[in-house]
Parts: structure tokens; C-alpha cells; sequence
């Protein structure tokens, strides 16, 4: 072979369709590339949010909400021994709070609030967590004897971002309540 025609050889090698004729070299690898999830189908449920508080008693639970929009009544307003609501003019009226976290406004009444929901927790009819708007001492002291999570002073009105059915995952620990609207719960058990 002539130098010119070495050399015309190696220019030829150069050339795009030469390099895209050649087997990759392990040198060529490219890292790994993860596709990305696909996508979730469209239930037209609404998805799960998060909202962030303070705490006002420790711990973790998940359960049902039962919200209220109107503050609560703890002396005359509910029943301990069965851990309803018997305000006559309440909106959860004869309702069962028992193994709920408790959405609402906050407390109303007398001092004794804490001592009737303190009550609850002794017969075993407490709700189980609490979240409340308005902090109060009533409120407080009430979820401090209950012994359950709580928060309160939330990045949003809980008692309009929550609805009744609603599944909360409560983590008081670090101010986090997850809501799954019942509806996508629904949708999610639909399929």
C-alpha cells in the first residue's frame, strides 16, 4: 500500500459512517438511565395531601376523621361512658368520636373539657388523635389527659381541608398529617 493510499484509509476511518459501523466499546457505556414511573391513571379522585402543624401531644396513628366544624363542648357535651357528642344542637350530635381523630375548631366551655375527655381515655372511649384550630388551655390540658397525638397550628384550617372519612395518617412526633381523601381511597379499592 502506497502512503497515499495509508493515508486516504485513515481519513476514511474517521468519517461518521466508520465510527457508527463499529461495535460499542465497554469504554462507550453509558450509566444506567431509570424510566420514569408511569404515570397513575386518571381516577378523577382528588390525591392525597400533607399538612403541616405543631404538636401538642406525641405519637402516631392513623384512623378515620370525624370533623366538626363547630367547637365542642366538653362538660355537658359529651357523653364519656360512650364517647358520643350530646350537645342537642351540635352538628355531631349522638355521633361517636371513639376511635377517630377528631377534627374541629376547638373547645368551648367550661374548665371541666379536659376532665370529661380525660374520662374518655379511662372507660375507653377516646377518640384516637386530635387535631384542633384554636389552641386553648381547655384544648390542650384536654388532649395532654387524653393521651393522644395531637397537633394544632396547622398550614392550613384543618376543618376545611379535611372532610369526614377522610384516612389520616397522624405523626404528631413531626408535625405531619397525611390525608387521603376518601375518595381516592374509594377509587384506589375500585382498581
Amino acid at each position: 500500500m502506497t502512503p497515499a493510499e495509508e493515508a486516504a484509509g485513515a481519513a476514511a476511518s474517521r468519517t461518521p459512517a466508520a465510527s457508527a459501523s463499529r461495535a460499542p466499546a465497554a469504554s462507550d457505556a453509558h450509566p444506567a438511565v431509570t424510566p420514569p414511573a408511569p404515570a397513575a391513571p386518571d381516577t378523577g379522585a382528588p390525591a392525597p395531601f400533607t399538612l403541616h402543624g405543631r404538636k401538642v401531644v406525641g405519637g402516631v396513628v392513623e384512623g378515620e376523621a370525624l370533623v366538626s366544624r363547630e367547637t365542642i363542648s366538653g362538660w355537658g357535651g359529651i357523653d364519656p361512658a360512650t364517647g358520643t357528642v350530646t350537645e342537642r344542637r351540635h352538628e355531631l350530635f349522638g355521633v361517636c368520636f371513639t376511635g377517630k381523630i377528631l377534627v374541629f375548631p376547638g373547645a368551648k366551655g367550661s374548665s371541666g373539657w379536659s376532665g370529661f375527655f380525660q374520662a374518655t381515655r379511662l372507660l375507653g372511649t377516646a377518640p384516637l388523635g386530635m387535631i384542633f384550630t384554636v389552641t386553648t388551655t381547655k384544648s390542650a390540658l384536654g388532649a395532654v389527659v387524653t393521651r393522644v397525638p395531637a397537633l394544632t397550628d396547622l398550614d392550613r384550617d384543618p376543618v376545611a381541608a379535611i372532610r369526614t372519612g377522610d384516612w389520616l395518617r397522624l405523626d404528631a412526633d413531626h408535625g405531619i398529617v397525611t390525608v387521603t381523601p376518601r375518595a381516592a381511597r374509594e377509587a384506589e379499592r375500585a382498581g
